[in-house]
């Protein structure tokens, strides 16, 4: 490590907090021996004089034997080093990597923290450094609550042979969240992830640490981020893993993940998500979410099960909406499931939702398509009801329908309420009622509409022709008549626009005699 970095670390850090307690020779069950009594010399003896003790015992060790003694003489650091050091001489310096990694741990457990990074530097040379290596160092600097020296420990790993990558971005992190530190840990991370792209593992560590230290605010927080970062699939992944950890996501992490495979189509998905916050965090979803999958369900023509979550919404405290009952109307008349789309169109009317414009007209050709003329009917009196504009063709749709499925009376009477409700019954359609009574020898029948019509499309004219004259009263401006009666949705001929013109003639001598007196 560079010298500047090294001269500012003392030589030996105040005591954490709580004082660690190591493992003990003489608690240890089934010791070696041969360890015990090592153990014993390096835990009774001087620093000063351990390695002359150690020498006069004339014992041979083994790689194994020096990890175990290491491994219960935390308590005595110095003593500790000076047997690393003399039993170094007696493997002729072939320690393992585990050995140094011990020496490396326990200087830093103790706060030795320049003896601690000389030992680290002596096996760079030897090149035995590794992430263990420094997951020691991190975990013995935050335990002596210097997370900004575990943090610049990070950014020099790569001088060490060390690669700064997920992997030891997430030891850190774990050390920090290790010792209650979690907010550390997170505010690394947002630091950390311009460079280095957190993976599940990082946002679980930081998740556990706040369950550890009962932050609920903190963890959703948390895992908000991790969605915004990897995405709603790929949090989905560790929502069991969550779970386990009692880091519930919020209303808001489940709506935002029903509206996501919503847009892509993915059934599974939303009802593993949806199975998720119904039964094992308790969130009862509301409208919204229910919305979510009845379009889901519909967009993959699964309508049965659309049907059936519409029908659940009340168990679980929501009611459906417009949009509820709209959607599904929809996709059972687009894919002609008409004995449903009948029982959903009269629970809809019932509880006074309105079937957009649109759909009614597809359900009135559809329901005549299949030979369910009554359904037809019944959805075109909804029409009658509650739109005042564009009928004309699903009226005239209706009355042929209704013709061509012998059901003339009903056509007659249909016709008539058009007439009645000055909507265009057209020519054409006209032409062939008359056919059929011809036919039933029902004339008079026809005579009647007929008259009606007539008296209709003459009280209309009359309407227009009044209009007319107020609004173009000399007569050489009758030619401009031609947008005006093209509002009013009049197919006239030459001769109305002589009776026009002379109209208009009388109206402009009748006007001159009033000013002349």
């Amino acid at each position: 490590m560079a010298k500047d970095r090294k001269r500012s670390h003392s030589q030996r850090s105040p005591s954490p907090p709580k004082p660690p307690i190591f493992p003990s020779y003489q608690t240890a069950p089934n010791l070696n021996p041969k360890v015990k009594l090592l153990c014993e010399i390096i835990a009774t003896t001087p620093s000063s004089t351990v390695e002359n003790l150690l020498e006069n015992t004339g014992l041979r060790i083994t790689q194994h034997d020096v990890e175990n003694v290491l491994n219960l003489s935390y308590s005595f650091p110095s003593q500790a080093v000076k047997f690393f050091r003399w039993s170094g001489h007696k493997l002729q310096h072939q320690h393992s990597p585990y050995s140094w990694n011990l020496v490396v741990d326990l200087l830093g457990k103790n706060g030795l923290f320049d003896a601690m990074w000389d030992a680290v530097k002596s096996m760079k040379n030897a090149g035995l450094v590794s992430l263990a290596t420094f997951a020691s160092v991190f975990s013995s600097y935050v335990r002596f609550d210097k997370v900004k020296e575990a943090v610049l420990t990070f950014e020099v790993m790569d001088q060490y042979g060390c690669v700064r990558d997920i992997v030891a971005l997430n030891t850190l992190i774990s050390a920090i969240c290790r010792e209650g530190k979690t907010i550390d840990g997170l505010e690394f991370l947002r630091v950390a992830r311009s460079r280095i792209k957190p993976d599940s593992d990082s946002y679980a560590i930081l998740l556990e640490g706040w369950e550890k230290e009962g932050n609920v605010s903190l963890a959703k927080t948390t895992f908000d981020e991790m969605v915004a970062e990897d995405g709603i699939s790929e949090a989905l992944r560790h929502v069991d893993i969550l779970l386990e950890k009692k880091c519930y996501p919020g209303m808001k992490f489940f709506r935002d993940a029903l509206d996501d495979f919503q847009k892509v189509g993915n059934v599974r998905g939303a009802e593993l998500i949806w199975k998720a916050m119904v039964e094992k965090v308790g969130i009862m979803p509301d409208t919204e979410m229910h919305n979510l999958m009845i379009t889901l369900y519909c967009s993959k023509n699964y309508t049965d099960l659309a049907k059936k979550m519409l029908d659940e919404m009340v168990f679980t405290g929501a009611f459906p909406d417009v949009q509820s009952y709209d959607v599904l109307f929809h996709f059972l008349i687009k894919n002609r499931k008409l004995k449903d789309a009948s029982v959903v169109f009269n629970e809809m009317v019932k509880n006074e939702f309105f079937p957009s414009k649109a759909d009614c007209i597809r359900a009135v050709k559809i329901f005549l398509d299949v030979g369910d003329p009554y359904m037809a009917i019944k959805v075109w009196k909804f029409m009658l009801e509650n739109y005042d504009s564009d009928l004309e063709e699903t009226g005239n749709l209706l009355i042929n329908g209704l013709r061509d499925a012998n059901m003339l009376p009903e056509a007659v009477k249909y016709a008539e309420g058009m007439i009645e409700k000055r909507i265009k019954v057209t020519a054409a359609t006209l032409s062939r009622l008359k056919h059929s009574l011809t036919r039933e020898k029902k004339d008079r029948v026809y005579e009647e509409l007929i008259r009606k019509w007539k008296s209709l499309l003459i009280a209309r004219y009359m309407i227009v022709l009044m209009h007319a004259i107020a609004v173009f009263p000399i007569a050489s401006d009758y030619a401009r008549f031609n947008g005006f009666a093209f509002a009013y949705d009049i197919q006239y001929d030459k001769n109305f626009l002589i009776i026009l013109q002379k109209l208009s003639c009388l109206h402009a001598c009748f006007v001159l005699f009033l000013d002349t007196g």
